[in-house]
């Protein structure tokens, strides 16, 4: 099955770059109050109609419980709607690299892009067979532009990060600008007819950035949650470890003040600060935000600490095979749809999560129920 995707130009219009520094903090802190806890007076309604199918009570397991978050989300006892779901996957460097921290150099981040807009990488299989629109967003990548491309949104605004071991990745006014960046992607999204926005990324190197935010923000250790990100040996890994215990040292000043926008600018990427604004956008716009593995959970938890309440809107496709993001999970009290032992990243996860979205509003929308038909209700009714 595949979902009809809105209309919109064969050229994607571009967004803003928010340069404009005096105002930024302004409007990240509007976008933050737009953020309401979603409302569960729609809770019992959605609740009484599942129980009302032709089906044994609770029965349908998660899909019920979907079906009634995405009650509670779009306001609706009827008609709740996962489809067309629009996957930005959004790129960018990451100058820690440099000490070594992955099998990859840094010029895969741009070879993968490309190979984005050609149609070839797993993102685009996976989101083509389950009928979802794929967007890439060059914001941070190494290099000048790309050619342009249908499904390409160029808006460069810095050619990737510092080397967190020595450096902030990046300063607080130039994180900012990704924040908004991301927040307006799920803005543009709910205007050209998205309900649901998916998380996707391209950066080499950007699981040590990860895996640095996991430990400032949650007080997880280093050599707890460190993994192979794109094929690490022992050594490797190790190597990696050691990487990522001096960018902790190094910024522990900032990392104890707490604030979140700080932890991210000194020790995030550019990616990872606009997908967290990506969240925050789809959170502000009432739209089901559904989330890839390790570094969306990153983006996640960064947009989590800035505002809890986007928990409500968050629906967290896998549990990856990259070391420790169960023991992140647990953490962060999240029960994740599949563990498919996926590591691939790019927004692989969302679209298998869209099928389960999908089979939740389908069964919910079209099911009979027992005062429509003549099978008999059970007892307990």
């Amino acid at each position: 099955m595949t979902s009809s995707f809105p209309h919109r130009d064969s050229k994607v219009e571009q967004v803003s770059t928010y340069e404009n520094t005096a105002e930024n903090e302004t409007l990240l802190r509007d976008l933050l109050q737009k953020i309401e806890p979603v409302s569960d007076s729609l809770c019992q309604a959605a609740t009484h109609r599942l129980d009302n199918l032709t089906k044994p009570i609770g029965s349908l397991g998660k899909l019920e419980e979907l079906a009634v978050r995405m009650c509670c989300i779009q306001n609706k006892t009827l008609g709740i709607a996962a489809d067309p779901l629009r996957i930005y996957a959004i790129a960018g460097d990451h100058g820690v690299n440099e000490e070594g921290v992955s099998v990859f150099t840094q010029d895969v981040t741009r070879q993968m892009v490309q190979n984005f807009c050609d149609g070839g990488a797993g993102i685009n299989v996976l989101a083509n067979t389950a009928g979802a629109e794929l967007c890439v967003v060059d914001l941070a990548s190494k290099g000048d532009c790309y050619p342009e491309h249908d499904s390409l949104i160029q808006c460069k605004i810095a050619q990737g990060t510092q080397n967190i071991s020595k450096a902030p990745a990046m300063s607080r006014e130039m994180c900012l600008r990704a924040l908004l960046i991301g927040a307006e992607l799920a803005d543009k999204a709910l205007k050209e007819g998205c309900p649901s926005i998916g998380t996707g990324e391209m950066g080499v190197s950007n699981t040590t950035p990860s895996t640095a935010l996991y430990c400032a923000y949650l007080g997880l250790q280093p050599q707890d949650i460190t993994g192979a990100g794109g094929g690490l040996d022992s050594k490797g890994i190790t190597r990696k470890t050691s990487v990522i215990e001096r960018a902790l040292s190094l910024h522990s000043a900032t990392i104890k003040t707490g604030d979140p926008i700080d932890i991210l600018a000194t020790l995030g990427g550019y990616e990872i600060a606009a997908l967290a604004g990506l969240i925050l956008g789809g959170a502000a716009n009432n739209q089901l935000v559904l989330l890839d593995g390790f570094i969306a959970t990153a983006a996640y938890t960064a947009a989590w600490k800035l505002c809890p309440t986007v928990k409500d809107y968050a629906f967290f496709s896998h549990a990856s095979a990259e070391a420790g993001h169960k023991q992140i999970l647990t953490k962060l009290d999240i029960d994740p749809l599949h563990d498919l032992g996926l590591r691939l990243g790019e927004g692989s996860g969302v679209p298998l999560a869209l099928f389960l979205m999908r089979c939740a509003c389908n069964t919910y929308n079209q099911m009979t129920t027992y005062s429509d038909t003549d099978v008999e209700p059970p007892d307990n009714l």
